[in-house]
């Protein structure tokens, strides 16, 4: 994170560095005693075992996804702007990566790729993860400034102490279209407007990049029509 702190939001800075998960140390000897709750006042993460002495503050939690920390959109989306970060659909709940993952190789590849870190993603995203919307947003003048939000209320929900916030592996990438409309609907118009006038250049920047790479508007579905048993023919 060394590098665009200085206009970071100190508790943005916090939460994309920060090592969820890990065993708290108030409560070595409690069980679900990991660290998967952040807290927006007090800029630390925590354990459930410590949530009563931060109740009246501003909570996320964080949950956590084939080894990489995520949370849920419909949280994250009270402080930033989550436009164009690739989602995903697991256990009923959309979310969003945090930090970028780490890549074996680098993508070579012509299709659509994260503007930061090259990783393939479903067009038109154009962020794998918030870091890397984040990193991007920095080099621009206010352009973070723009898509953050104030938010003065954010509790956790009641079943929190219950939600180890370890999901199952299998997910469903999120589309785009159901991404806008999803937003639209939530809000009434309101917050979904405000994205969209934000973020018009980059949906047009990478509408072109897509035409340019001569590839449809949605993906593809092959439908292969399975043969059947072959007979051989009567013997005469």
């Amino acid at each position: 994170m060394v590098g665009f702190t200085n206009r970071m939001p100190h508790w943005l800075e916090v939460l994309l560095g920060e090592r969820f998960f890990n065993p708290c140390t108030i409560h070595e000897t409690a069980k679900k005693n990991e660290k998967n709750i952040f807290c927006l006042d007090c800029c630390s993460s925590f354990c459930p075992q410590c949530l009563p002495l931060h109740r009246p503050h501003r909570l996320l939690q964080i949950r956590r996804y084939v080894y990489h920390d995520v949370v849920r959109v419909d949280d994250l989306e009270k402080l930033i702007d989550c436009s164009f970060v690739q989602s995903y659909t697991t256990n009923s709940a959309k979310v969003v990566f945090l930090n970028e993952r780490t890549q074996s190789r680098p993508f070579r590849g012509s299709c659509n790729a994260c503007r930061s870190c090259d990783r393939p993603l479903q067009d038109p995203y154009l962020f794998c993860s918030i870091s890397c919307k984040v990193k991007l947003l920095l080099g621009s003048e206010g352009g973070l400034k723009r898509e953050l939000r104030e938010c003065e209320f954010l509790p956790l929900p009641s079943s929190c102490e219950l939600d180890e916030g370890q999901l199952t592996p299998d997910s469903i990438l999120e589309s785009a279209s159901a991404t806008s409309s999803g937003s639209s609907a939530g809000d009434g118009g309101g917050a979904g407007a405000r994205a969209t006038r934000s973020t018009a250049g980059t949906e047009s920047l990478a509408q072109r990049r897509w035409s340019a790479a001569g590839r449809p508007s949605g993906p593809e579905v092959v439908n292969r029509r399975k043969k059947g048993v072959p007979t051989r023919s009567p013997l005469y």
